[in-house]
């Protein structure tokens, strides 16, 4: 597909038509948002490191507008600032892909901002036969 020819307009500098008068508006509140998610995580689909959904995120970043960190990344240090939320949390709350959220996570781990609490794995759990002994033991006192 040929592009349409270019025309000279007096005035202009080269040839380009001068910026409009007022800012244009070529969006609207229901078009959703205007950047990919793959433009956030810098063109990465997988974070360095794994995070499940149940993890939980806190960080002690008083002002996160001070750091060298995108805009999303500060909303994710803003809602984890002094309270633990996990990262299915921080998503929904952000209205952000889940896989997004994983990759700005592993940047703000990396960068020293952020703690992650994993979840106990299953195999290091108590087993259901002594929590029963447990149970059955404090109905005896």
């Amino acid at each position: 597909m040929a592009y349409p020819p270019r025309r000279y307009l007096p005035g202009s500098p080269f040839g380009y038509p001068p910026p409009p008068a007022r800012p244009v508006q070529w969006y609207d509140e229901d078009a959703g948002p205007m950047v990919r998610p793959y433009a956030l995580t810098k063109g990465r689909t997988r974070p360095g490191r794994s995070f499940d959904l149940i993890a939980l995120v806190v960080t002690d970043v008083p002002d996160p507008t001070v750091l060298p960190v995108g805009p999303e990344q500060a909303a994710i240090l803003a809602v984890c600032r002094g309270n633990a939320l996990s990262v299915a949390e921080i998503a929904a709350d952000l209205d952000l892909p889940l896989g997004v959220v994983r990759v700005l996570l592993g940047d703000l781990l990396d960068a020293g901002h952020i703690r992650v609490s994993r979840p106990v794995p299953p195999e290091l759990l108590p087993h259901a036969h002594v929590l029963q002994e447990v149970i059955h033991g404090l109905r005896t006192l």
